[in-house]
C-alpha cells in the first residue's frame, strides 16, 4: 500500500512576507555602505566620547532612548503643515510656513540623539542607520527648501517640495521603525534588563495549581 506524502508543515520559511523585508535585508547586507559607515564613525565617536554627554543623548536619565520621543517633534510640525496645505486654504499659509520652519529647526537635535544610538549598534544596523539618516536629512533639506519657496511667494513649489519631503521622511521612518522594532536598537536603563518572570500572588506557589494544597 502506497502511503500519501504528508503535507509540508507551515513553518517560518513558508510564511509569506512583504517585499519591505527583502528591502531592509538587502540594505543590511550591502557592503557598499561600509565606506560611509567608516567615514561617519569618527565623528560619532567624538559625539559620545564624554560619558555624561552620551548618557544625556541616549536618555539614560529618562530610563530609555530619547531619540524615538524627539522624532515626534519635527514630524508633528511637518505633518501639521501638510494638513494645512491640504485643507487650510490661503489664510493658513503663514501658519504652515512657520510650522515647517519649526520642524527644520528641531531636526538637528533629533539627529544628534539618533547618532548617539547608532554608535552602539552592529554592522548591519549601522548600514541601515546610515540610509535612515540620509533619508531624514534629504527630508529636512527638502522642507527647508519648501520654507524658502513659501517665503518667496512660490506656494505651489513650496507645497510640492513638502509633499516630496514627506515621502523621504516616511522612508526614513520605516527604517527607523525597523531598527527599533525588529533589531531592538534602543538604549534603556539597566533596571529594565531584569528578565525575571512577573510576580505571582504570594498565596499561589509557582510550581503547583492554586487549588492543590501544599504537602
Amino acid at each position: 500500500m502506497t502511503s500519501t506524502p504528508a503535507a509540508p508543515s507551515a513553518g517560518p520559511a513558508s510564511t509569506p512576507h512583504p517585499p519591505t523585508i527583502d528591502l531592509v535585508e538587502q540594505i543590511e547586507g550591502l557592503s557598499a555602505l561600509d565606506p560611509a559607515v567608516r567615514a561617519v564613525r569618527p565623528l560619532v565617536d567624538l559625539l559620545v566620547d564624554d560619558p555624561q554627554r552620551a548618557q544625556l543623548l541616549r536618555g539614560t536619565w529618562l530610563g530609555h532612548a530619547l531619540h524615538p520621543i524627539l522624532t515626534d517633534v519635527p514630524i508633528g510640525f511637518w505633518a501639521s503643515a501638510l494638513t494645512l496645505d491640504l485643507v487650510g486654504g490661503p489664510t493658513a499659509r503663514p501658519a504652515a510656513k512657520r510650522l515647517i520652519g519649526l520642524g527644520v529647526l528641531s531636526f538637528p537635535v533629533v539627529a544628534v540623539t539618533g547618532w548617539a544610538e547608532w554608535a552602539t549598534t552592529g554592522q548591519r544596523e549601522q548600514r541601515v542607520g546610515v540610509v535612515h539618516a540620509v533619508a531624514n536629512a534629504v527630508a529636512a533639506v527638502g522642507f527647508a527648501a519648501s520654507w524658502r519657496a513659501r517665503g518667496r511667494g512660490d506656494v505651489v513649489r513650496g507645497k510640492a517640495l513638502a509633499l516630496a519631503s514627506a515621502g523621504a521622511l516616511g522612508f526614513g521612518g520605516f527604517l527607523g521603525g525597523h531598527l527599533v522594532s525588529a533589531r531592538k536598537v534602543s538604549s534603556r536603563h539597566p533596571a529594565f534588563d531584569d528578565t525575571r518572570a512577573p510576580d505571582r500572588p504570594s498565596d499561589q506557589p509557582s510550581d503547583q495549581p492554586a487549588d492543590q494544597p501544599a504537602d
